[in-house]
């Protein structure tokens, strides 16, 4: 049971969280997701327009201890924040806009994945074959969004705990 939910499919990974949740349980479900996920510094969320993706993020943030705002990077490809007392930052991308993976590449994407620091993507379907060419802790999330969306593959995040050795 909670907040978070996980599973799996033929070749698909996919996540969700309860629709309409609050504030308080949407910072519960990214507690249990960092925790499921925690050795994973590369997460990249595929998912429909308005399936709470950036939504979901900002509460990633909240749980790693970002005290900056967050907003979609739509327009500058990449937003960095600071983690409070710490060294290590978060990058967070949206790829929406780019047409290639040439791109990515130009503003230096690849120093990011290899920085140690939690990059989160939005959008990543255009660095995917970068992201499949040799990052260990690339963990993608294939389907994002709502359980009303997800209603047929709902799976407690106990089950993904056991079947992902997370």
């Amino acid at each position: 049971d909670g907040l978070f939910f996980c599973g799996e499919l033929p070749d698909k990974r996919w996540c969700g969280v309860e629709e309409k949740l609050g504030a308080n349980q949407i910072d519960s479900a990214a507690a249990d997701f960092l925790a499921l996920t925690k050795k994973h510094r590369l997460i990249a969320f595929y998912g429909e327009m308005g399936a709470g993706k950036t939504t979901f993020i900002k509460a990633l943030c909240k749980q790693l201890g970002v005290a900056d705002i967050i907003n979609s990077p739509t327009f500058s490809i990449v937003n960095e924040y600071g983690i409070e007392n710490s060294e290590e930052k978060v990058f967070h991308f949206d790829f929406y806009r780019l047409k290639k993976a040439e791109e990515a590449f130009d503003f230096g994407v690849e120093d990011y994945f290899f920085s140690g620091n939690y990059c989160l993507m939005e959008w990543p379907e255009i660095v995917e074959e970068i992201l499949k060419s040799g990052y260990d802790d690339y963990f993608a999330i294939e389907h994002f969004g709502s359980l009303n969306q997800l209603e047929d593959m709902k799976l407690s995040a106990d089950w993904f705990r056991n079947n992902f050795n997370l």
